[in-house]
């Protein structure tokens, strides 16, 4: 069944989920008290304050803006890795206050949409940068709002202000996480042939996904949607179905490896060993990690 709301998919659409999804961490931050600033939330035990810090730097070292450098610092790049060069950055802020940190996000974020919105690229065009060589920009636009809408929720959490679970932020995150299920279920949760797994996600965000186990012609398993709008795959027939239900949270939350399996609720019609093993499994964060 298609996803309610869908997930944006033209450039509009996925500049305008960036931009809102930026703007209600701004708007969270605005309305903390300074204490609140070292609240810990639970993506590591980080603060609201880091995680600002964090949002920042990487919106800036994307736009190439010059990196602050500390009295004692070269100058010279000590790290490797674009994940590296930002939590470097996100520590040269730790002597700022919150709000600090939080005037220099919001004076920034409009300058960085005006520019993103002005320039001549399509979601198409090859940029390469951090996330290497072939990355387009519709990938970094993807890549840069699920981090920020996670990040968004870590907040969220940490602030007991629920909310944009029906965003468009949301909804990208949610769509990704299910276009990764058939190599979740099929190579890294290594649910065997001749099973079905299917997602019931009951919102805010409203999807069903489905994944069939199949084994290739060189003898490895493979997954195959079952509701991509295609054909129904034909051959090795499913011998046993598990369905998985929870909501967007719960999803969002296990896949951002927020929250371990024992922490979340869903429920189970089928196998609860197979259940257990894919939402074990359901790691997107690590893609983000790797790269953001």
């Amino acid at each position: 069944m298609p996803m309610h709301p869908a997930a944006p998919d033209d450039l509009h659409g996925m500049l305008d989920a960036l931009e809102q999804t930026v703007q209600a961490i701004i708007d969270l931050g605005w309305a903390c008290r300074e204490q609140e600033f070292e609240l810990p939330t639970e993506f590591g035990g980080l603060s609201v304050k880091q995680q600002l810090a964090h949002v920042v730097a990487s919106e800036k070292a994307l736009a190439g803006i010059p990196r602050q450098l500390a009295a004692s610092d070269s100058g010279a790049v000590p790290y490797g890795t674009f994940t590296r060069t930002v939590e470097a950055d996100v520590e040269r802020r730790s002597t700022q206050t919150g709000k600090m940190v939080l005037q220099e996000l919001a004076a920034f974020h409009p300058e960085r949409m005006e520019a993103l919105r002005r320039s001549d690229l399509e979601l198409d065009s090859v940029i390469g940068g951090p996330f290497g060589p072939d990355t387009t920009f519709g990938q970094q636009l993807l890549l840069r709002t699920i981090d920020a809408w996670t990040r968004e929720q870590d907040l969220r959490q940490a602030l007991n202000s629920p909310g944009d679970l029906d965003s468009a932020g949301a909804a990208l995150t949610t769509a990704e996480i299910l276009r990764s299920l058939p190599r979740t279920i099929a190579r890294t949760a290594e649910v065997g042939a001749g099973h079905d797994v299917v997602f019931d996600v009951t919102g805010p965000v409203v999807a069903r996904e489905g994944v069939r186990v199949r084994v290739g012609d060189d003898g490895r398993p493979f997954g195959v949607l079952l509701f991509s709008g295609t054909d129904r795959p034909e051959g090795q027939e499913s011998v046993d179905v598990t369905s998985i239900q929870l909501t967007t949270e719960a999803l969002t939350r296990r896949a951002a490896g927020r929250r371990s399996t024992d922490q979340i609720h869903y429920s189970v019609i089928g196998d609860e060993a197979v259940a257990h093993r894919v939402l074990e499994s359901l790691v997107l964060t690590q893609l983000l990690a790797t790269e953001l």
